[in-house]
């Protein structure tokens, strides 16, 4: 481990919490990892493909968790920017599962698309990113 990290815990949950995203998003383009792969969509509730069986994804879908799995890796290089991307993740997550909740998973405007296993996860993700986002530095003072 890092200097940095053993310092910086923020740093460190940011690299690990977008390492998770971006292997959930390479998992979700595998056949087999994705159940019913032949129906992954480009995006809405039409697509049938569920990772682990469970959680209804897209393309689009899949390409989100690539992307903040990328920013969770780029931004675990400060320890500021480690903190904004787990506390403005987590809220972006739990703007997620509030949009899940009040869609509904068979309405157009599902276009990512979400099922309940996905919101319910959804809230999870929003409420431990922030409490990663608030620990680590705190973590970091009591250390110092």
């Amino acid at each position: 481990m890092s200097a940095g990290f053993t310092r910086h815990p923020v740093r460190m949950f940011s690299a690990v919490v977008g390492l998770v995203f971006l292997i959930v998003g390479v998992l979700g383009f595998i056949p087999g990892v994705t159940t019913d792969y032949g129906q992954l969509g480009l995006m809405g509730h039409e697509s049938e493909a569920y990772l682990l069986g469970v959680f209804q994804v897209s393309v689009l879908h899949n390409i989100v968790h690539l992307l903040f799995g990328i920013a969770g890796l780029a931004m675990a290089r400060a320890s500021r920017a480690a903190v904004a991307f787990l506390v403005g993740g987590g809220a972006v997550y739990l703007v997620l599962w509030l949009y899940g909740l009040f869609v509904g998973s068979e309405s157009a405007a599902n276009f990512v698309p979400l099922n309940s296993a996905d919101n319910w996860l959804h809230l999870g993700l929003g409420i431990g990113m922030i409490a990663l986002g608030v620990i680590g530095p705190r973590l970091a003072k009591r250390e110092a």
